[in-house]
């Protein structure tokens, strides 16, 4: 099931900007509209995995996994 998060988008100027309302420090502006959405897109999933990944390492060798829902 894939998660859904919020994009925040304006145009400012010549420019579109946005933000993931959820993750800290997902932004990105780009020229048009669309290529902000799937700029977010791509850089949301970068900041996923960069993130799981700096957990297990900080985790060390025994660790569990368990979903999570709220």
């Amino acid at each position: 099931m894939p998660n859904t998060y919020t994009a925040i988008m304006k145009r400012n100027g010549n420019w579109w900007i946005g933000w993931i309302e959820e993750v800290p420090g997902v932004n990105c502006q780009e020229k048009t509209r669309e290529e902000l959405l799937e700029s977010l897109k791509v850089t949301l999933k970068e900041a996923l995995e960069f993130n799981r990944q700096e957990a297990i390492q900080a985790a060390a060798a025994d660790f569990t996994e368990e979903p999570v829902t709220i």
